[in-house]
């Protein structure tokens, strides 16, 4: 018995023995002989990655407004296991439908959500309805979560908020197409959004941590950090109150006229910055995914079309420069025959208005008399030279993605083709950005320059500002020559009796212009029942300002370019000049300079005691740039003060009641006496570094009071001598 004790003992003890040996051996095994590659999966569980996003570039207009930035979003969720566990799964449907306008079968099947054991799922995402909703309807939802936990007494409702970013257009449709945008993923998809995407998207940074099973940091964690990079700054040469002016007098004439589409650019002559560029269709960024289509085409840089008379600036403008064209000789109008072709070219008067001299003839937009200037004196070789030398056989080169370029393809074997060119018409396809680059050639003194949208580019890691400087790609014409074709020009205007472009004139200012009419091709045949209209000009013309080009593609009445194109300009370049404080004529003059009088500035309404909705409704109807400061629903008070005369592009602040914390406004190029005088409104501290204008803000609080440091540089300036780069070796259409 006793022997049987000690065997049974002896094997139980030698079991435990050879297991523990079995045990050591596999600690051995795993820990030594193969230690390396358990640490390597054990450190893999440990780390972890946290990402920390990038902050998208700010987009704001040549003063400072912002037209694209990120801002704060939210997405809804719902824990399915936590509102069953409640039984409240029909009242968040409910309100959830009601909050959100998701069907309310879609929003049951994601609160009734289970994994593939029946159990029921945790943080389900409301998408799209309640994916990156604003800050109004975020709030409608925490009412909601907390009616909800106050009903039932309980903490978690199973509804909640996660806090996120998304790109929000301040403006709405305004300067859509040249913006473009992004999607609710960041994704940028059209504009210049995607075109300077990797500009703007900056990049993520990362911090790389231990932690264990619960997400608990190790003691010992071994910490590195990737730092964020966020996106560079864009400031466009776009002036939003100009870009208003278009956008409304485009809306005008496109409700009159019903067109396919019009578009309109507007730009500085001297350094071919864009001022202001629409099209409608339209849509708003903010909205794509209900938008037409059609309101996505930037026709300004992408359409290509025949000008029509328009284009005879260039035939002018080259005869001039060839000391052809002599105001005062004659021809006889009405039509002309081109050697090998039986059907004469024919003036839109198919009868003619008799003989009459070649500066009647520009006024009344004769083709008789263009294709004398340019067929039969310039020739179709140096015809074809200078059309090149605008630049109509190459792309502009503009800032923007997506430009097509102009062809003109006349064959030298075929005279009509080469005598109708000379009008604008045939073998002659052009581009609004084309057409508006040519004749701002005409405006600055002949240089041919390259337009663009991007002012400056600032990068906030370092704070390096990259300025774009105008660019002249060639002298296409002498400046006296420039000069002498704007004089032509601007009587095609001025003549109020026979002038096509008459209707564009503005009293007080010298205006120089062309008008056109088109008739479109299908196939091979023109239909005569649809026509593109034109209106090309700038002012004024003894110092250019502005340059625009209007263009109405098939507008529902039988209407030409001077009758429905010129108001447009004229319309757009009339508030522009009062809004940059252009002065005007003292005498109408015709030709030659006239005295000048006091600039021609607004003055700001009385808006202290309107509701913010009023004085915001009254300032977008008159196109003043303003900023609301405050919290409140009442204007208490407003900078500058009412009757104050207004610098080109300044600023009006609106003043509400202020909460605990003030509001500080965007004080970006602001003057210092400007900057100075806000804050002081707000009652808070100052400190100031540097001179010049406001180029960056910082606010923080000393002493328990709110103190605002300014950083101060001086303006960009460019100089007044722009290099040039040399020059490359060398059926009728209606006015």
């Amino acid at each position: 018995m006793v022997k049987r004790i000690k065997l049974r003992t002896l094997f139980i003890g030698g079991c435990i023995t050879l297991f523990f040996l079995v045990l050591i051996g596999r600690v051995f095994w795993i820990q030594v002989l193969n230690g390396e590659e358990w640490q390597k999966k054990a450190s893999a569980q440990w780390a972890h990655t946290a990402d920390i996003k990038a902050q998208r570039g700010v987009i704001t207009d040549r003063n400072g407004n912002i037209l694209a930035s990120d801002v704060p979003a939210f997405t809804v969720v719902v824990d399915p296991e936590v509102i069953h566990e409640q039984g409240i799964g029909e009242e968040v449907i409910k309100g959830l439908h009601d909050l959100l306008n998701k069907p309310e079968d879609e929003l049951r099947t994601l609160i009734e959500a289970k994994d593939d054991k029946g159990k029921y799922l945790k943080n389900r995402e409301i998408r799209n309805e309640g994916w990156k909703i604003d800050q109004d309807l975020a709030d409608k939802v925490t009412a909601f979560n907390k009616a909800l936990g106050k009903e039932h007494d309980i903490q978690e409702t199973g509804v909640g908020l996660v806090r996120e970013q998304k790109r929000y257009y301040p403006k709405n449709t305004l300067a859509a197409q040249i913006l473009g945008y992004t999607d609710r993923d960041g994704k940028a998809i059209m504009g210049l959004e995607k075109y300077f995407d990797t500009q703007l998207r900056g990049a993520d940074g990362k911090l790389f941590y231990q932690s264990d099973g619960q997400g608990i940091k190790l003691p010992d964690s071994q910490d590195s950090y990737q730092p964020v990079v966020n996106g560079n700054n864009f400031k466009l040469t776009i002036d939003s109150t100009i870009q208003y002016y278009i956008e409304e007098a485009m809306k005008k004439a496109y409700d009159q006229y019903q067109p396919t589409s019009i578009s309109v650019i507007a730009a500085d002559p001297n350094t071919m910055e864009i001022l202001g560029m629409a099209n409608m269709p339209t849509f708003n960024p903010n909205e794509y995914n209900t938008a037409d289509q059609a309101g996505f085409y930037n026709h300004a840089i992408k359409s290509t079309y025949e000008p029509g008379s328009t284009f005879k600036i260039v035939t002018l403008a080259a005869t001039v420069q060839e000391k052809l064209f002599n105001p005062d000789a004659t021809f006889l109008s009405g039509q002309i025959k081109i050697k090998g072709y039986k059907t004469p070219l024919h003036d839109i008067k198919r009868a003619g208005w008799g003989t009459i001299s070649f500066l009647e003839g520009v006024k009344r937009s004769s083709n008789v008399a263009f294709v004398k200037l340019g067929y039969e004196m310039l020739g179709q070789d140096k015809l074809l030279k200078y059309i090149n030398d605008f630049g109509f056989n190459e792309k502009t080169g503009i800032d923007l993605p997506g430009e097509t370029s102009g062809i003109v393809n006349p064959d030298p074997n075929r005279p009509i083709e080469n005598a109708t060119l000379a009008y604008g018409h045939g073998k002659v396809l052009v581009t609004p950005i084309q057409q508006l680059v040519a004749v701002s050639a005409i405006a600055n003194g002949g240089k041919l320059m390259t337009p663009h949208v991007v002012k400056e580019i600032t990068d906030p890691n370092t704070g390096k500002t990259t300025v774009t400087k105008p660019v002249v790609v060639r002298q296409v014409i002498s400046e006296a020559s420039a000069k002498e074709t704007g004089g032509y020009l601007e009587q095609v205007v001025a003549d109020q009796v026979i002038g096509t472009g008459r209707h564009a004139y503005i009293e007080g200012y010298r205006v120089a212009g062309k008008t056109g009419t088109a008739v479109k091709v299908e196939g091979k045949n023109y239909v005569n029942s649809k026509v593109l209209i034109s209106f090309i000009g700038y002012a004024p013309v003894n110092d250019p300002k502005i340059a625009v080009i209007v263009i109405i593609d098939e507008p529902n009445e039988e209407v030409g370019g001077g009758t429905a194109a010129a108001p447009v300009f004229k319309e757009i370049v009339s508030q522009s000049l009062q809004y940059m404080g252009v002065p005007k004529l003292a005498t109408e003059a015709s030709g030659k300079d006239a005295p000048k009088t006091a600039s021609a500035l607004r003055t700001t309404p009385d808006l202290t005691g309107k509701t913010m909705k009023q004085a915001k409704d009254l300032l977008l109807a008159g196109g003043f740039d303003f900023e609301s400061v405050g919290e409140g629903t009442t204007v208490i008070s407003q900078y500058p003060a009412a009757k104050s005369t207004l610098a080109s592009g300044q600023r009006i602040y609106l003043l509400s009641q202020q909460g605990n914390k003030p509001t500080i406004p965007n004080l970006s190029g602001q003057s210092l006496r400007d900057a100075l005088e806000i804050l002081s409104l707000l009652k808070v501290g100052i400190t100031v570094e540097g001179e010049g204008y406001v180029t960056e803000q910082a606010v923080g609080t000393k002493d328990g009071k709110t103190l605002v440091t300014l950083k101060l540089k001086p303006l960009n300036e460019y100089g007044e001598d722009i290099p040039v780069s040399p020059s490359p070796p060398a059926d009728a259409t209606a006015p």
